[in-house]
């Protein structure tokens, strides 16, 4: 499964090289994968048989995902001493929001199949709303109730995870050539998910990113925040697919929208761009990594 997912990235790095993919392509490609695929393999994640056991893990994933954010948010307090205002902005919303959504979901999909993709939806549900509210004020004011409710209620994975929930509790399939869509699109995720990753490596330039700040940060991300969601899941028997999925997830690198942020808010917009790309590069190997303690 990683040759394959390595495979794609390195198709989507040489298309950004060559120019194939412009910028402007590259960000279409990121609004196809969160607009379109991404909804529907979650959508087509919830189709299983509702049991007990499914919601139980349900919901020990929600509780994870809520611990994790509550730990980042502690971690932010007191890692970060001494850095610089415009750099700390950047680290503290990089700390609490990964990239598990674009990058997580097809591993997840990958290495533990429809149920990974599944308990992964309701994992990224308390990521989601933290990035939008807490994350914001890293760089500005916190958003307005109003505004936050919209912005969490009606992002698409949100409400993916809504009609797919709806449809496995009423046990409804989507009918048709609705389906039939739904199906296809979904396949095409992963593909679509790791080409857009690819993209994101061929920016790269080791020479400028390497500093003693970016590994600092790389090890809180991707080493210290998986091994405490690990240890605590043992400590607290959580099941082991809830775990192994809350550990991979929880391993994944720097959310891209820290350099979005970081650019329209007065942080380091070159330092966010390199932790992003820093931690994604590091992660091929982190992850894999993870996945090997995961099954011993």
């Amino acid at each position: 499964m990683q040759g394959m997912l390595f495979s794609l990235m390195i198709l989507g790095a040489f298309l950004k090289k060559k120019g194939i993919i412009t910028d402007e392509g590259k960000r279409v490609i990121a609004d196809l994968v969160i607009f379109v695929t991404l909804p529907c393999s979650i959508i087509e994640s919830f189709e299983v048989e509702l049991s007990m056991d499914i919601l139980k893990s349900s919901a020990q994933a929600l509780l994870v995902s809520c611990m994790v954010q509550v730990a980042c948010y502690i971690l932010n307090m007191v890692l970060y001493p001494g850095v610089g205002e415009e750099k700390k902005k950047v680290l503290k919303y990089a700390t609490m929001a990964s990239n598990a959504g674009i990058l997580g979901n097809p591993v997840a999909e990958g290495i533990f199949g429809s149920m990974g993709l599944f308990y992964a939806s309701f994992y990224l549900i308390p990521q989601r709303t933290a990035m939008w509210s807490l994350g914001m004020t890293y760089f500005t004011k916190a958003p307005d109730r109003k505004t936050l409710i919209k912005k969490i209620c009606t992002h698409p994975c949100i409400v993916s995870v809504f009609i797919g929930f709806v449809l496995m509790l009423l046990q409804m399939q989507i009918p048709g050539f609705l389906g039939d869509t739904v199906h296809s699109l979904n396949k095409a995720n992963t593909a679509v998910s790791m080409i857009f990753v690819g993209t994101v490596l061929a920016e790269a330039d080791m020479k400028t990113m390497i500093t003693p700040l970016s590994c600092y940060y790389a090890a809180v991300r991707l080493i210290l925040i998986p091994a405490l969601v690990w240890i605590g899941c043992l400590l607290f028997h959580i099941d082991t697919l809830v775990m192994g999925i809350s550990v991979v997830l929880a391993a994944m690198p720097a959310a891209s929208t820290t350099a979005i942020l970081a650019a329209k808010y007065g942080g380091d917009e070159v330092f966010a761009t390199k932790c992003v790309v820093f931690t994604t590069l590091l992660s091929m190997v982190s992850a894999p990594v993870w996945c090997m303690v995961l099954q011993r």
